[in-house]
């Protein structure tokens, strides 16, 4: 069993890290601190002090740590907020949607966060989580992923559904055995 278990571990994992790369490559605006002039692979930057312009967020990300630019996508904050407030609001055996990658930019902003406004979020995350997977326990025990539900799932949940899924099935199956 152990071994099953890290099986789909490691594939949860494996689908997390191609969407957080393509987090990672996807443009950003950014504004610029100081006059700066590079060139990273394909990437030629020349810009001024004030100037705004998209780059990769992986960039940025290193831009920011060395005080050169400032990402100016942060209305992150009210993206999580309504997502927390549609979840909260939902009926108690429907799912409100998330992006694929929710998870995945919720990481990333809590990792800019000081430890007082990180705790604060988290809180409310643990009991946002604890609800999806609540509900995604009842569907997935109940009913094979539709296309319709699918768009509402993260790609974690996507993947915690279908092992749900699959495993109660299974289950059903061995404890039924003798009267089907």
């Amino acid at each position: 069993m152990n071994a099953i278990y890290r099986s789909h571990r490691h594939k949860i994992g494996t689908t997390q890290d191609a969407y957080r790369f393509g987090y990672l490559m996807q443009d950003v605006r950014v504004t610029y601190k100081h006059d700066i002039k590079m060139t990273i692979g394909d990437i030629l930057i020349d810009a001024k002090e004030g100037d705004i312009s998209s780059i990769p967020r992986w960039l940025a990300k290193t831009l920011v740590e060395e005080e050169t630019i400032e990402i100016q996508d942060y209305d992150i904050s009210a993206y999580i907020s309504r997502a927390l407030n549609r979840e909260r609001i939902a009926r108690p055996h429907d799912l409100s949607g998330i992006d694929p990658d929710f998870y995945i930019r919720v990481h990333d902003y809590l990792e800019g966060l000081k430890e007082k406004e990180r705790e604060t979020i988290i809180i409310s995350l643990i009991t946002f989580a604890a609800s999806r997977l609540e509900k995604i326990v009842k569907l997935a025990a109940a009913s094979p992923l539709t296309a319709e539900l699918e768009s509402r799932l993260s790609v974690e949940e996507r993947e915690l559904y279908l092992l749900i899924h699959n495993y109660s099935l299974e289950f059903k199956q061995k404890v039924l055995k003798k009267f089907g």
